[in-house]
């Protein structure tokens, strides 16, 4: 009577997620045809053997819920949904002990031998068990390595516990240290502003540029260790000032046109390009310290359609691991590269879109566009420790579409192996999704129209965190 929701709890399952579709009728197929054999007297033998076999199996899955699974659901709901999973587990062992006495009272009565009910029991055990820890097994393999597009939501992966107004949408994370979060503002570039980690004490500076001559489109602000840095692609330069301090001095001029940028350290840098010989994008790295300054890797980006939109992406830096992260806008891949753009791992995205899906045309002033949008795979990525968060705007099976509409989708992800971990959601404000995120040790912040807010992240995700770098967390 509440199918629906039957289907969609057992997609959340740790253990079922990847057949919740076929376990969803099944059980209650193979529980009616049970029903069936009970109230036929000739095959009601055959009936307690069955009930005792599926008690047994659910019973040996709520036993590999409590001690083999990542995290722990909802019930799937019934008459027993007010019962926590231990005390489930205890009504199980009741059922299936009624259960025995049951077969064996009518395997006596029959006048069948001990050894030939004996042996019915311990084949049915195996099976039940069998059959679970097989499901079990297959379904994390399927939802961790080759996933249908069946999320796992976990629970409480966050909690949201600040937030402040910025009275302003146009502002965005440039960086952060161990106590301030360090923001930009796309309408105001030259402004500076900083805000500590309890979102309190929002101070600002303007930053003068030694240089500023030049027609900017879009002057972007990034912060590093204790050095900020001020960069436009479309205008090959480069600033760099301290922390704290307003002056910001040129340190590249000329090196090279970029449309995306992520330091290193002070003087070395990744960045995408386009290429001169075939215009597509392609990954490079710009070393003030070296010559030539600029060196390009085109074997990373894969071209598909054009090189440039099917492309696209984003290009992060992991500082715990030192590693350089791109990920694909319009298809399910992410690429791991050390900081010397050496390729270690291609891994992928949840959803099944591993070619781009669009049409590029050209106009008549020799731009090329997209025919028709295509909706992003993955946007807004963050990351910290061996773990990536992408906000993904694709709606995957058993998922509810009045929860999507009011909520943003985040897919975690590990960096060092190909594992998908789960999901979550984060509420939309006035049907407005986030526009940025920002994973530190301890924390998400995130950006919602004209809020920043804090989402303190619990222990669930803190004990992915690769082991020794947990230990360290105060």
């Amino acid at each position: 009577m509440d199918f629906g929701n039957f289907q969609v709890q057992i997609a959340q399952s740790p253990l079922l997620s990847a057949y919740a579709g076929f376990i969803s009728y099944a059980t209650i197929i193979v529980e009616l045809l049970i029903v069936v054999t009970l109230i036929v007297p000739k095959f009601r033998l055959i009936g307690l053997y069955s009930s005792m076999g599926i008690m047994i199996a659910f019973t040996i899955y709520i036993y590999l819920i409590l001690n083999f699974s990542d995290f722990v659901p909802c019930s799937c709901g019934g008459i027993l949904e007010k019962m926590d999973w231990t005390e489930h587990l205890l009504f199980n062992l009741g059922c299936i002990l009624l259960s025995f006495i049951s077969v064996i009272l009518v395997e006596v009565i029959n006048r069948q031998k001990f050894i030939i009910y004996f042996v019915k029991i311990f084949v049915v055990f195996v099976a039940s068990t069998s059959l679970v820890v097989y499901l079990f097994y297959s379904s994390e393999y399927i939802i961790k390595k080759e996933n249908n597009f069946v999320r796992r939501f976990l629970i409480h992966p966050v909690l949201e516990d600040k937030s402040i107004d910025l009275k302003l949408d146009s502002y965005y994370i440039a960086g952060s240290d161990s106590k301030k979060i360090y923001l930009g503002n796309i309408t105001a570039p030259l402004l500076f502003s900083e805000i500590n980690y309890d979102l309190s004490n929002l101070s600002q500076q303007r930053i003068e540029l030694d240089e500023k001559d030049y027609s900017f489109k879009n002057l972007w602000l990034q912060t590093f260790k204790n050095d900020y840095f001020l960069y436009d692609g479309s205008v090959p330069i480069i600033y760099r000032g301290k922390i704290g301090d307003q002056y910001a001095e040129t340190i590249s001029y000329q090196n090279a046109y970029f449309t995306q940028l992520s330091v290193l350290d002070s003087a070395r840098f990744a960045l995408r390009t386009q290429s001169k010989s075939t215009q597509q994008y392609t990954l490079g790295s710009l070393d003030l310290n070296r010559n030539p300054k600029v060196v390009l890797n085109p074997d990373i980006l894969q071209k598909q359609i054009d090189g440039v939109f099917d492309s696209d992406g984003k290009l992060l830096l992991n500082q715990n691991f030192k590693n350089l992260i791109y990920i694909y806008n319009y298809r399910n891949e992410y690429m791991i590269m050390d900081e010397d753009l050496e390729l270690k791992s291609r891994l992928k995205t949840i959803d099944t879109i591993s070619r781009a899906r669009f049409n590029v045309v050209k106009i008549p002033d020799g731009r090329h566009k997209m025919n028709v949008p295509s909706l992003k795979n993955n946007q807004n990525p963050t990351t910290n420790q061996n773990l990536l968060f992408v906000e993904s705007k694709l709606i995957g099976k058993y998922e509810s579409k009045k929860a999507w509409k009011k909520n943003s989708i985040i897919d975690i992800y590990r960096i060092d192996r190909q594992e998908y971990v789960g999901s979550f959601y984060i509420p939309k404000k006035d049907d407005k999704a986030l526009t940025q995120m920002y994973a530190t040790d301890m924390y998400l912040f995130v950006l919602i129209d004209k809020e920043l807010k804090r989402y303190k992240f619990t222990r669930l995700i803190l004990n992915l965190y690769e082991k020794g770098n947990a230990e360290n967390l105060k």
